[in-house]
Order: structure tokens, then C-alpha cells, then sequence
């Protein structure tokens, strides 16, 4: 006798650039989404990749199993919580927020959350836009150890790998930490191709040497910044998709953040802010953040 294929009820909350492919992605797997955003071109979007339409956050929780949020930032997710989710959601739902926040704000919404008698994970995600949609990002949860089983299941349907940090707000800290390291490796991979270009060395060629030498990382093997050049990335199409610069600029400020709280010296991720600040203040937050290659190459109208 086959066994009866389980649907989660899965409330979806916050639809835009990343969770409009991760709610898709849930959708995929044959689940129940009910979704919300404050933007009604985005539910539209949802509901066309098999989600369905809810009318306020209040609606979408009613009866969910599992609760995702991907909001923009601290004061979002708190208030959400606080104000909507928590007075609505059944007591047996798993709680997981997505969304790439502040420490203390992850930590302050699990403590909100445990008061109130549910489970909560912070699990920020890496991978960007395209692995949004293709459903193969990698998530760093922060969550009480007996919990992790039950939210690495939830997030199958979006991801490649799913990793626990530790306890909460360990997630944020593991996804700030490793922002901030793309954030100067993307700019230290800018001026590389930058120098070689004034040098006259071929992008291709040291695309090539660099992919097998000792400066080999994801922002030249996986994630270039030169069109044409390696697999295909938000370079060949004008710098659009991918990670806005405007994105990268709000980790990198939350890093910053963090490391002034912390004692902690971080003077490469102070520069990597500085820089991406610039390209911001230039009008072009909503471009790639691999787009600063122009910027080191003096090439800003190209971006026009």
C-alpha cells in the first residue's frame, strides 16, 4: 500500500526578490502555501507558481503547520512577530525567519516566541536570486538543538544545504560573517580583473589561471564579475539580478554594527562598506554588487 503524500500548510510571509522563488519553491514540493506580502504584484507573481493568495499575515498563519518570513530588515520581523504572527499562528507551528537581521533582533524575537509557547529559528539564507528560484540556497539556522530536524525538513524544498549555527541568533551571526567575507572578496576579485585588464592580460586567460591558482574563490569561479567570462551571472545581463548593491551595503553596515558591539577589528569590512556606500550614492544600489568592477575601472556610465 503506498503511503499518502503528507501537504504541509505553510504560511509564507514576505514575497519579494528572494522569497517570491523560495515560497515558489514550497509550492514546487506540493505544499500548501498561503502567502502574503504588502505588495500585490508579488502575490500575483506567488499565486501564478501555485501559491495561495492570502489577504493579511493574520489569514496566511491561521492554521499553519510551518511560519517562513524573508523580511527586510530588524524592525520588520520584530513587529511582524510582535504584533501579528504571534497573536494569530497555532501554538504547534514551527517558526522560521529568513531574513538576514541584526543579532539582537533574532535574538529578541526567540525569546518573544518562547514566552508565547512556539518553536522559532533564525536561518538566513546564502546563494542570492537564482538559487532563490532554483531552490538550492544554504541556509544557517539558529534554534534549540531538539529543533533543527524539524526546521532543516521545512526548508528542503529550498535548499542545497542546511546547517546549524548554534542557538539563536547564531544563524545571523554566521550569515553576517560570511557576507561580509563575500563582500571583500568580490571587491579584491574587481581589482584583480581590473589590474589585469590595464595590464593587458585577457579576462578569459586570467579567469583560466586564477580558477586553478592560489586566488581561486566563489566570487571568480562561480560568481564573476567580468561578462563573458565563466558561467553565466548578473555580468552577461547588464548587472541586473543577483544581489543588489543596495543588499550587500545593508549586510555590510550590519557587520559593522556587530564588530563595534563587539570589539571586534574588522578594517577590510569597514573599506568594503566605503566602497559599496560609493556605488550606492552613485544611483546604482539596485545593480549587482559585482557591478563595482566598474566603479575600480572608472566605468560608472557604463552602468547607465
Amino acid at each position: 500500500m503506498c503511503r499518502e503524500l503528507h501537504v504541509t500548510r505553510i504560511a509564507f510571509i514576505g514575497l519579494g526578490n528572494m522569497g517570491g522563488g523560495m515560497a515558489a519553491n514550497q509550492a514546487k514540493a506540493q505544499n500548501h502555501v498561503r502567502a502574503f506580502d504588502l505588495s500585490a504584484a508579488a502575490v500575483e507573481r506567488a499565486v501564478a507558481a501555485g501559491c495561495h493568495a492570502a489577504a493579511s499575515v493574520a489569514e496566511a498563519v491561521a492554521d499553519a503547520e510551518v511560519v517562513i518570513t524573508m523580511l527586510p530588515a530588524g524592525p520588520h520581523v520584530r513587529a511582524v512577530y510582535g504584533e501579528q504572527i504571534l497573536a494569530n499562528a497555532p501554538k504547534t507551528a514551527l517558526l522560521v525567519d529568513c531574513s538576514t537581521i541584526d543579532v539582537e533582533s533574532a535574538r529578541a524575537v526567540a525569546k518573544q516566541a518562547a514566552e508565547a509557547g512556539f518553536r522559532f529559528a533564525d536561518a538566513p539564507v546564502s546563494g542570492g536570486v537564482m538559487a532563490a528560484e532554483a531552490g538550492t540556497l544554504a541556509f544557517m539556522v539558529g534554534c534549540d538543538a531538539p529543533d533543527f530536524a524539524a526546521v532543516e525538513a521545512a526548508l528542503a524544498p529550498m535548499s542545497r544545504a542546511t546547517i546549524h549555527a548554534g542557538d539563536h541568533g547564531a544563524g545571523q551571526a554566521a550569515k553576517i560573517c560570511n557576507n561580509m567575507l563575500l563582500g571583500v572578496s568580490m571587491l579584491g576579485t574587481c581589482e584583480a580583473f581590473a589590474l589585469a585588464e590595464k595590464l593587458g592580460l585577457a579576462a578569459d586567460r586570467f579567469f583560466e589561471i586564477a580558477s586553478k591558482s592560489s586566488g581561486q574563490c566563489w566570487s571568480i569561479t562561480t560568481y564573476c564579475p567580468v561578462p563573458g567570462v565563466g558561467p553565466q551571472t548578473p555580468a552577461d545581463r547588464h548587472y541586473e539580478g543577483g544581489f543588489a548593491t543596495a543588499m550587500m551595503l545593508k549586510d555590510l553596515k550590519l557587520a559593522q554594527d556587530a564588530a563595534a558591539k563587539a570589539g571586534a577589528s574588522t578594517p577590510m569590512g569597514a573599506q568594503a562598506e566605503a566602497l559599496y556606500a560609493l556605488l550606492d550614492g552613485n544611483g546604482f544600489g539596485g545593480k549587482d554588487f559585482s557591478a563595482a568592477i566598474q566603479l575600480l575601472r572608472g566605468k560608472l556610465a557604463d552602468l547607465n
